[in-house]
């Protein structure tokens, strides 16, 4: 998976600053800045997300992707598009679960091309607490989804995100660690 971590390197996407730090979405400061949006924006990258993520789904029975917006948008339409065109092809739909519903039309949580009772697997870029993801699962098990697979690019391994999503049935794949990074940072 080297390729992959090389790439948030070139793109600038990781940064690491042992003296000031900076500060998460959860309040929290840390050495690590992981922005996968900035991967995402560029084609050969994404690429990379994408075929390391269909590659690490093999085993994985689902039927629809998504997550909270904005960052899994990118995520799970890469993957699917991916996944369309390789062999086995696989047609995975898509999602999206809003961080609050929409206050016209059908004011839906939950936008995309699935249906109650479908697997779904939800995706995020980087795991930290595991709120992003758990607020998603939740959406979608209210959703009528089964949902018991959740797939991150980056999982920090920081605040117990991992245990806090495997807790809710959910088995937990990432496609690299905040260890693969910091190697990469250091070749």
């Amino acid at each position: 998976m080297h390729n992959l971590a090389d790439a948030f390197i070139a793109t600038h996407a990781f940064k690491w600053d042992p003296a000031g730090g900076f500060k998460l979405a959860s309040g929290a400061t840390s050495p690590f800045y992981v922005d996968c949006r900035v991967v995402m924006a560029h084609p050969g990258p994404r690429h990379l997300v994408a075929q390391a993520a269909y590659e690490a789904l093999r085993g994985v029975d689902c039927d629809c992707i998504g997550g909270l917006e904005i960052g899994a948008i990118a995520i799970a339409t890469a993957i699917s598009a991916y996944a369309y065109t390789a062999q086995p092809r696989r047609d995975w739909r898509t999602f999206v679960v809003r961080k609050q519903p929409k206050d016209h039309g059908l004011g839906k949580l939950i936008e995309g091309a699935m249906q109650p009772g479908d697997r779904a697997l939800i995706v995020d870029d980087v795991l930290t607490s595991g709120g992003s993801l758990l607020k998603a699962m939740t959406a979608a098990r209210d959703a009528g989804l089964t949902v018991d697979h959740a797939l991150v690019i980056v999982d920090r391994n920081e605040q117990e995100g991992r245990a806090k999503v495997e807790a809710q049935g959910i088995t937990l794949l990432s496609l690299l660690t905040i260890d693969d990074l910091r190697a990469a940072w250091n070749r």
